[in-house]
């Protein structure tokens, strides 16, 4: 993979002095390669990672596991871009194992994400079959830690 987008893999908000600076390139070339990596859908979008606790959002997220039936000529594509196509859906994967696709749903409350399921998802032709979890707690969203101190301390083992 190429050095800038390992670095704004990790930190998106480097100006492009600072992304010229760590390339040993100038900010023009810098801002050429990142404008080239957008348009070709290479890079997709940006993200910043809140800490909601701080913010008091009361955002309700299911992990939803989905067995679909594939389409002739379009095997699980078409159904989950139909499925990755709704508002309530932020993340949407194609897996192996169990099932066929896992859905993460984001929503204002449990009732939201309840119907969603219920009235959109397990009723769409194709869907087979869907198993809701809801998330607790966050620990570690797109690799930063969300709560609490970070130790290196080991736990002591007794028999």
């Amino acid at each position: 993979m190429d050095e800038l987008l390992k670095i704004l893999r990790d930190n998106a908000s480097l100006s492009h002095a600072q992304l010229a600076g760590m390339l040993n390139s100038t900010e023009a070339d810098v801002a050429a390669k990142i404008e080239s990596y957008e348009k070709d859908e290479v890079i997709l979008g940006y993200r910043t990672v809140l800490n909601e606790d701080k913010l008091n959002l009361e955002i309700v997220r299911a992990v939803i596991e989905v067995k679909i039936t594939p389409e002739r000529e379009g095997g699980f594509d078409r159904v989950a871009l139909r499925i990755s196509r709704f508002n309530e859906v932020h993340s949407c994967y194609l897996m192996s194992g169990g099932y066929d696709l896992l859905v993460i749903v984001e929503g204002i409350d449990l009732r939201t994400v309840s119907t969603f399921v219920a009235e959109k998802l397990a009723t769409m032709p194709g869907v087979i079959s869907t198993a809701t979890h809801f998330l607790l707690k966050p620990y570690k969203e797109h690799g930063i830690l969300t709560s609490g101190e970070y130790s290196d301390e080991k736990l002591a083992v007794t028999p």
